[in-house]
């Protein structure tokens, strides 16, 4: 059995957590310093792992590439697994021209601008967010604006902006569920913490875009619907999320905020020609005026509609505990790890859900999607392989990142960091929301920030006295503010809306308002950790 140490450098814990920080510091200079790619950048970083955990802290080498194994396993099934079914789908979508008519269905449900940005960038985004992530709602909801019309670069601000509130539930929870992995706390409890914080950030968003949008006059005459809609979704997100089931937090909220946004009268109110004159300054697409029959409307729903379902019967009780059944659990082979107390830690063991896990049940909407829009099985086969292509970078960046967060964890480095970090008391409520914030604004995804840092900020909370869900919670709930400056989700934007080279530009636009709302998200934690608004825990 290897005994997690806390001070194995000259028995000291200060020089272990500087030693034990160099796998992080490699990945974030390389990325962010010499702005390497990420899928080169994270297997380094994990070789460097690798080798603080044999060499200074003592981990066999066997156990160390166990570990390793380990998290990359974790980082293919269930996270990639869900990203791929999921962008499968949309492929499909597009494929049989069903995006085109879901993009036309959503320019008619109003001509004004500013409600087009918060139906499309903050609803229809944060369907996105729900079903894949990792980039494709700011693609695909600011090359929809632009074809509405809207100037590319405030398209692309506003795809951007919007790009926040559904983050830590995104790509069916993925963020959170690594979250609970990597720090061993209950999946529920960090995600009803997350559930009320990142709602309170759904209220403020869609103010926020119709003023992008338009200015002090869209504020001025859309704050109505703007707020029913964020408030629409606040509420769905925390109950679904606190309630029913975290996989579906941001597809109820996508669907209830939308509905009660369309609803508004105000929303359907046409636009003033001079409001049309202000924002619409880009190319207009040609088809936007193209009837679409029904039966075709109802089948580009169709793919959503039928995940929504699948997804809600798989909840249901004895289904529930049927697919549970397939999960397989077993000892983890080459792994006998731990604690420094002497308990041994929770990875030893190892759970393998084969069907209830959010990538299967996606797997299962897209064998029907295939049916409802007539897709071939042998394009929807290519279709599949060509999604796994075009991820490759990302499923590379993924395995090793989280390949690096168990060596990390297993090896006893992010116990030795977040001891120290601990001496930092009470502020670490204000500062665990940075910490995520940094961790995504380098590295592009929540996820790997929640990989990276989540075990941290848990062991700093028990040195500290905080709670654990809260500082955990904090660090997924600040990561989905640094989802707009990251270089990632800056460059897709400029590559969609034919911006290339320009990403300084809405880097400039975006930072502030990414600033701004980090302050907000460090106060709400602060608040939480207090009298002020620790009743807000569950």
């Amino acid at each position: 059995m290897f005994v997690q140490q806390l001070d194995p450098v000259a028995d000291s814990l200060s020089l272990s957590a500087l030693v034990a920080a160099l796998p992080l510091v490699t990945v974030l200079v390389l990325l962010g310093g010499v702005r390497m790619r990420a899928h080169y950048a994270g297997p380094i970083g994990l070789v460097v792992a690798a080798l603080v955990a044999c060499l200074p802290y003592g981990m066999p080498v066997g156990q160390a590439l166990s570990s390793a194994v380990q998290g990359a396993l974790f980082g293919l099934f269930p996270i990639m697994w869900i990203v791929v079914n999921a962008l499968w789908v949309y492929r499909m979508t597009v494929r049989t021209d069903h995006f085109d008519v879901l993009r036309r269905s959503f320019g008619r449900l109003s001509d004004d601008p500013r409600v087009q940005a918060l139906v499309i960038a903050f609803c229809f985004g944060a369907l996105l967010e729900a079903l894949a992530g990792f980039g494709a709602p700011v693609a695909i909801c600011s090359v929809m604006l632009v074809a509405l019309g809207f100037d590319p670069v405030r398209a692309a601000v506003v795809a951007l902006v919007a790009n926040t509130a559904p983050v830590a539930f995104g790509a069916m929870a993925t963020p959170v569920v690594t979250l609970a992995q990597v720090t061993g706390l209950p999946l529920d409890s960090v995600a009803s913490v997350v559930g009320r914080q990142t709602p309170l950030l759904a209220l403020v968003v869609p103010l926020l875009l119709v003023a992008l949008v338009d200015g002090r006059r869209g504020l001025r005459e859309t704050w109505a619907p703007a707020l029913a809609c964020g408030v629409a979704f606040a509420v769905a997100q925390f109950t679904v999320s606190n309630y029913l089931s975290v996989q579906l937090a941001d597809i109820a909220a996508a669907l209830v905020g939308a509905a009660v946004l369309v609803a508004m009268p105000a929303a359907r109110r046409p636009a003033e020609e001079p409001v049309r004159a202000a924002v619409l300054t880009g190319v207009r697409s040609d088809d936007l005026d193209r009837e679409d029959a029904r039966p075709e409307v109802l089948r580009a729903y169709a793919p959503y509609a039928l995940i929504v379902a699948i997804f809600s019967i798989a909840q249901i009780g004895p289904v529930k505990d049927l697919l549970a059944k397939a999960t397989r659990t077993f000892d983890w082979p080459f792994l006998d790890v731990a604690a420094p107390d002497g308990k041994p830690v929770g990875a030893n063991v190892f759970s393998l859900p084969l069907i209830a896990t959010g990538g299967t049940l996606v797997l299962v909407a897209g064998v029907a999607t295939v049916a409802v829009l007539g897709v071939t099985a042998r394009d929807a086969v290519r279709e599949w392989t060509a999604t796994v292509h075009e991820l490759r970078h990302a499923i590379l960046t993924v395995t090793s990142v989280l390949a690096l967060a168990y060596v990390m964890n297993l090896s006893g480095q992010a116990a030795s960091i977040g001891h120290f970090v601990a001496a930092a008391g009470a502020g670490l409520a204000f500062l665990s929301p940075v910490l995520g914030w940094f961790g995504v604004a380098v590295s592009g995804s929540d996820t790997s920030a929640n990989a990276l840092f989540g075990a941290l900020q848990v062991t700093a909370a028990h040195e500290s006295g905080l709670s654990p869900d809260l500082l955990a919670a904090a660090n997924s709930s600040g990561g989905v503010l640094g989802k707009m400056i990251s270089p990632q989700n800056l460059t897709i934007a400029c590559a969609a809306v034919g911006l290339k080279g320009r990403e300084g530009d809405l880097l400039r636009k975006v930072l502030p308002w990414s600033l701004a709302l980090l302050l907000v998200m460090c106060l709400i934690v602060v608040a939480q950790s207090s009298f002020l608004l620790s009743w807000m825990l569950p």
